[in-house]
């Protein structure tokens, strides 16, 4: 079947070119969509398998990351993005994405309602982070999009991506629940324990980037689509590295995904 994947773009999103060339390298029909476009073209949205939200600084970043495009998408786009995870297709947040997704209540998704439940805010390191970083996939999280994933290298780039649970009740169900899907760590896998800048930004546990119960809808503070070549890796000329950069395996998953069960 063919697999078509929206990606969201307007409005100061500007990852939007990647993430559709990441997609389209997976194997899905994909088509960037303005904002504006896809609230009058909601059938758009029912034809799709897959949507993404992806980087950039949306609105500027006014009141803080992804806050102002967080409130438009819910008040303006709730139902139908409700209707469309409970069809069980896929969602992922990119960086600004990912704050958009938790601001809106769209993540962690705990009990299939829209509320907010936890923050992104700034780096402990009180700037903006540009970097590479080493990731985990902590072993039984239910993230589709990570299938076969355990370590993965990607780069950040955000200046509010600390990652604060609303209370420690739902830090333990994240936990528990398998919604932890990548944990910053040092270059050999060891925990970051929090360590600059290993974690870059002072994230709660390590989190780097989370997903719902049933798996489909990912959020994450890395970006993949910013690792489809060897030659995006810092260490491309020294380093034995395959042809295909590794962030595209996230896509990869994505769209075997919908191909197999939707």
């Amino acid at each position: 079947m063919t697999v078509n994947a929206l990606v969201l773009t307007g409005f100061g999103i500007n990852c939007d070119n990647e993430t559709q060339r990441a997609l389209a390298r997976a194997g899905a029909e994909t088509v960037r969509i303005h904002l504006n476009d896809l609230l009058a073209q909601l059938d758009q949205l029912d034809r799709a398998h897959i949507l993404a939200i992806p980087g950039g600084f949306s609105f500027g970043d006014h009141i803080a990351s992804g806050k102002v495009l967080a409130n438009r998408l819910r008040h303006k786009l709730g139902a139908p993005l409700e209707r469309f995870v409970s069809d069980g297709k896929l969602v992922i947040g990119i960086c600004n994405g990912f704050q958009v997704m938790v601001k809106m209540g769209l993540l962690p998704y705990c009990d299939g309602a829209l509320k907010q439940e936890a923050t992104l805010t700034w780096n402990d390191t009180s700037r903006f982070e540009n970097r590479w970083v080493h990731l985990q996939a902590p072993a039984g999280n239910r993230c589709v999009w990570l299938k076969d994933i355990e370590q993965i290298a990607l780069p950040i780039r955000h200046g509010e991506g600390k990652f604060i649970p609303g209370d420690d009740a739902i830090l333990q169900r994240l936990r528990e629940n398998g919604q932890v899907a990548l944990r910053y760590v040092r270059d050999d896998g060891a925990p970051a324990n929090g360590v600059f800048p290993f974690n870059p930004n002072g994230a709660v546990d390590d989190i780097a980037g989370i997903c719902d119960p049933s798996g489909r809808i990912f959020g994450l503070m890395p970006h993949p689509e910013g690792y489809q070549e060897r030659t995006n890796h810092p260490a491309w000329t020294r380093a034995s590295l395959p042809a295909e950069g590794a962030g595209l395996r996230v896509f990869h998953n994505a769209v075997e995904f919908a191909r197999n069960e939707l």
